[in-house]
């Protein structure tokens, strides 16, 4: 069984570089991953790609991390795609 087998990581900026990078890694050690991007769909849909590809669970979701109400569907999406029954999040409360 992976390290991380069983647990759901939400990547901020996973569309290309270093964000890239983490989900692919996180993946690889056996999480599930929503691919979170601001603005490059395509980007984050190669990325979900090459996690499928490799035996992984990914999908890409559009939000601004910036935005309390987009963090949230952030959140929100992450809960319902991966069936996530408890979910902890360092979002700070005046932003839920």
């Amino acid at each position: 069984m992976s390290k991380l087998s069983g647990k759901v990581a939400i990547v901020t900026g996973a569309s290309k570089g270093i964000g890239a990078a983490i989900a692919k890694s996180l993946a690889a050690n056996g999480a599930s991953v929503i691919v979170n991007y601001a603005s490059s769909k395509e980007g984050a849909d190669t990325v979900v790609a090459a996690i499928t590809a490799a035996g992984g669970k990914a999908v890409a979701v559009k939000g601004n991390v910036a935005k309390a109400a987009d963090a949230k569907a952030i959140i929100d999406a992450a809960i319902k795609t991966m069936a996530i029954s408890t979910c902890w999040s360092t979002m700070p409360a005046s932003m839920r």
